[in-house]
């Protein structure tokens, strides 16, 4: 994937500009980078998502509960962004068997029904059988525990996709 941006013309960009670039690295979720804005500018793309990361820590507890909603299911059938398509395709989500499918369908509905938002997992260097595993090991978690490792994986999410988007 080419870089869209470099970390000089984020820096460069009014908060409009900056949010319509990069609001999308937290999955439906515009306000992490509107809020980081307003540190601009980053001496680095650690920094950047470290600001991003940090927007997220200090919203209020229902305003990432929305954020960790907005994400899709995985191995879901529903309509996600393009991003998260990809990431789905790269772990091989997109292409189980009748088989798989129910077992994902099973466990991301008993998930949510524990937790109350959907099972996140940065993807990213798993397969299928990885991702079923982490889900039914995850699914043990106490709610705060989980919460709490679900918005890691949330920012280790828009990580990826900020070094896939930003040079710099």
């Amino acid at each position: 994937m080419t870089k869209a941006y470099t970390l000089e013309e984020l820096n460069g960009m009014n908060e409009d500009d900056f949010v319509g670039s990069i609001g999308w690295v937290f999955e439906h979720s515009p306000w992490v980078a509107k809020r980081a804005h307003a540190s601009a500018p980053f001496a680095s793309l650690d920094a950047l998502h470290d600001c991003m990361t940090a927007a997220v820590e200090q919203a209020a507890p229902e305003q990432q509960l929305e954020l960790l909603r907005a994400h899709p299911d995985l191995a879901g059938r529903l309509k996600m962004t393009d991003s998260s398509v990809r990431e789905q395709q790269g772990a091989g989500l997109t292409e189980l068997t009748a088989e798989e499918f129910s077992q994902f369908t099973f466990w991301n509905s008993a998930y949510t029904e524990r937790f109350g938002f959907p099972f996140i997992l940065a993807v990213r260097g798993h397969n299928k059988h990885s991702i079923l595993a982490a889900m039914k090991e995850r699914h043990r978690n106490n709610h705060e525990e989980e919460r709490e490792t679900a918005l890691r994986e949330v920012a280790r999410i828009a990580r990826f996709r900020l070094e896939d988007t930003v040079d710099g």
